[in-house]
């Protein structure tokens, strides 16, 4: 399945709301899976000096994890094709 990167803006972010964030966007992809809609999300990147993150999904298609995002009302700049390198 291909993978695509959720950029984000979030300057001054408490990091409670930066982990409730990535907790709506788990629950987000799980429910969406379980109801026909295949998007995982795979792991996320933060960079406080800048508030820049990173987040990344596979899912068939960037629609499908920009509805993802909507639903889960976390506010993200793009969402791009992506090669995920992890060793």
């Amino acid at each position: 399945m291909p993978t695509f990167m959720v950029e984000r803006s979030l300057p001054g972010i408490p990091m409670d709301a930066l982990a409730a964030a990535q907790k709506r966007a788990i629950d987000t992809a799980a429910k969406m899976s379980r109801d026909g809609e295949p998007v995982r999300y795979l792991h996320s990147a933060f960079v406080p000096g800048d508030g820049r993150c990173m987040c990344f999904f596979e899912a068939p298609d960037a629609a499908q994890v920009e509805r993802l995002n909507r639903t889960a009302e976390i506010p993200f700049d793009r969402v791009v094709a992506a090669l995920d390198l992890r060793p």
